[in-house]
Parts: structure tokens; sequence; C-alpha cells
């Protein structure tokens, strides 16, 4: 069936006061062209984007400023932007990029989608966290590409992200896992669903040798990460220098930082986290946007921009002219920049603790630098789950002066699709 919205919404109309048996195949059309009709507004929206983005492609890219006085952090390592900038850009141009991709085999069947252009920004962005955590754990966190690289552990990371149905992290396995997370093929995540969707893939994995544990409620709960990462011990205390038989462990923490904009209280906390060695920076962007944001230099965020549409194909063991310059599509020249007020609240943040003693570093640098006396505490570190609470019965009756109508209305205005904690 191929009628217009209109069109549509009149069958179904008159299908329902005549009791016809196609007024199932009738909602099944009017649910799919409201899907595409989403997809393309989505694809308009990114074209708009990338060619602000790319309109001017001889100009002189100001990735990061000269003049500024600031220190640049990407991923924990620290820079000066007038002395160090070619350092910074290797460093940069090292990450691997994830971008949209076109003529990929169709997800979900022959009449899938072959093109993730227009929904699939934040599982790109999903798909740079891990990528970056494999490549710490794997070829270690000074690593760094360039075009001549045929490492062999390098290369096999990217085939695991290449985009058909075998690879364990690419666009088809990610968005067809969405499924259990109630996400239709082609429908926008948000950053708390495509950490659940990565924790779930990884576990299929066995090479990649990372445990994935995505922390709700803004709380680092120490036992529960331990155990996930094969510390047996689960009445073990936060020490500097411990010793176990630790997994690599890549931690999420997807939480709200704000209602309709970051508060700003939370700023330098956030930035802060930029600072940690421990860090793999923050999945988040602007308001339908999704974008991967590495570092941070004064009150900018430093982010690679996954709304750029290329070819797809694999890199194989990169050993024809093709494979060289496929390879080349995994690497971003130039990051770009924007106000942190700029971002959108919803966010993830994202750790990758290797060994047991960095998973404890971080937990007493979360204590100490991000919920210290100044400022609005970001994260809470608990050696135990907490129990909830559980309001007694008149609770409701208790809080009536604040359950009207109006303020209930005035809070479904900035409910997220993202269940997140949002931090008071």
């Amino acid at each position: 069936m191929n009628f217009s919205v209109q069109q549509l919404q009149q069958r179904i109309r008159a299908a329902s006061q005549n009791n016809n048996l196609h007024l199932n195949d009738l909602f099944y059309a009017f649910d799919r062209k409201l899907k595409y009709m989403c997809i393309a507004t989505r694809e308009i929206m990114d074209c708009m984007f990338e060619a602000y983005l790319t309109h001017d492609s001889n100009a002189e890219v100001d990735d990061i400023p000269l003049d500024s006085k600031e220190p640049v952090y990407i991923s924990g390592k620290k820079y000066i932007a007038a002395e160090d900038l070619s350092a910074i850009r290797h460093e940069i141009t090292s990450k691997i990029w994830f971008t949209y991709r076109r003529g990929f085999v169709p997800i979900g069947g022959d009449d899938g989608l072959t093109t993730d252009r227009g929904w699939g920004c934040m599982l790109r962005c999903g798909q740079m966290v891990l990528a970056h955590a494999l490549v710490r754990a794997h070829l270690g966190p000074d690593w760094q590409w360039d075009a001549d690289c045929k490492d062999p552990t390098y290369l096999k990371i990217i085939r695991k992200f290449e985009d058909n149905r075998q690879a364990p992290f690419s666009i088809h396995q990610i968005a067809l896992m969405g499924a259990s997370e109630g996400k239709d093929v082609g429908q926008w995540f948000g950053p708390n669903t495509v950490s659940q969707v990565l924790k779930k893939l990884i576990k299929y994995d066995e090479w990649s040798s990372i445990v994935m544990q995505v922390a709700l409620d803004n709380s680092i709960v120490i036992n529960d990460i331990r155990e996930a990462c094969g510390v047996k011990s689960a009445s073990s205390t936060c020490v500097i220098g411990a010793t176990s038989q630790w997994k690599p462990l890549l931690l999420v923490i997807p939480m709200r930082l704000g209602l309709q904009d970051i508060n700003p209280i939370y700023v330098k906390s956030l930035k802060k986290c930029f600072q940690f060695k421990q860090s793999l920076g923050v999945i988040g962007g602007k308001p339908n946007l999704a974008l991967y944001f590495i570092g941070c230099i004064g009150d900018e965020v430093i982010y690679l921009d996954p709304h750029t549409t290329q070819k797809t194909g694999s890199v194989d063991h990169k050993n024809s002219e093709d494979q060289v310059e496929l390879d080349v599509t995994y690497h971003c020249k130039r990051a770009s920049r924007m106000n942190i007020l700029s971002m959108d609240p919803s966010v993830a943040i994202c750790f990758f603790c290797p060994t047991e003693a960095d998973f404890d570093e971080l937990c007493v640098r979360i204590r100490e630098d991000l919920n210290g006396a100044q400022g609005q505490p970001l994260l809470d570190v608990c050696q135990e789950k907490q129990r909830q609470y559980s309001p007694p019965l008149d609770f409701e009756e208790a809080l009536g002066a604040f359950s009207t109508e109006e303020s209930l209305n005035a809070a479904e205005q900035f409910d997220s699709e993202e269940e997140f904690e949002i931090i008071h």
C-alpha cells in the first residue's frame, strides 16, 4: 500500500464504520508511513547539519583555539594548544570514527533499511565508545593510528563494527537488539538505550574480554561492579593497589543534568570527568543530534560528529587500495567544538578501568573531585546497593499540595524518552 497520510486516515475511518477485515492492514500501513516520515524528517535535519559542517571545505579549521590559555583534555590526557597542536590532532585522528553509512545489507530482511542516515547517529556514538574501550584494552592507551597501519588487532576491532550481519557490534546487531529495549529498527535511540543494547551484545563476544556495566540512578555500587568484573569477595573495600582476577571494565553512567538544558551547577564536575585518565568521554549531543564528546577546553567540549554519510565496505586485512581508502574513512581529521551549556542534558558519562587499581582510583577521584564541598554532587559512590525507600500509604496524601494537575502537566512536558535519574 502506498497512500498519503490523509488517504490512510480516510480509509481507516471507512473501514472502522464498515467493520472491514482489512482494518489491521491499514493500521500497519499507517504506522509504516509515519515511521518513514519520521526518518525522512531526521534525514532532512541531518542533511542541513551536514551541509552546515561542510559548506566551506577550504576554510581554515578552527578545531582547537591556539590563542586559548586553557589546557586541552582529550580522553584524560592534558595538552597545551599552542605547543601541542600536532599531538592533539594526531590523538583525535587516532580515535575510531563511526558515521552514517549507505548501501549496506538490509537490516531485518530484504525490504529492510540499507542506510542509517537520519536515525543511527546515537548508535554510531555508542560504537565509538565501545571501539575506544577495545583499543585501550587490546592496544593500550597510547596507541595511535596512521594511514599505513596494518596492525592485525586494530583491523580486527574495525571488522567487529563493520556494517554486516556477522559483525558482533554492527549497526545491524545494535538495531535488531534494540527491539529488546522497545525500539524498532529505524527508531532513534537515547544514551541509555544504546548503552543497554551494547551491554547485551558484548556478552556474546569472548575476544573483547570486557565487562560493560551501566550504572543507573547516578550511583556506582562498588560491590556489584567488583562481582561483575570477576572479584569474588563482595565485602572488599575500595583500596588503591588491590589485585585480583579483574576483567577490564567499561562503565557507562546515563543521567540527566537538567530538564530542558544542562544546569550550570554541573558544568565544573562534567568538565572534570574529561580529566580523569579513565575517561572515555561522554555520549550526548544536541536535541535530536547525537555526538560523541571526547574532551574539553575551557567551557567548550570537543566532539566527534557521526553526521557524515559514507559508503559501506570492509577493510579486511587492508591489502587492496580500496581497503586502504576505506580505513581512512574511520578516522576524522578534525574534531569540532561547542559550548558545554549547548549540550542536551541527557548524557552518558563513560569510563574505562583496565585494572582493579584503575577502578579504585576512579572511585577515589569521583568522591574527592566530583562530590566535594564545591558544586552539586554528580555521582554517588557506595559500597552496597541502597535499599529502596518505601513510602507510607498516605504518602500521596501528604504531598497533595504538590500534586496538582498543573504541576503534573508541566512535568510531562519535559519527560524524556529515556529513563534517567534527574539530578536535583
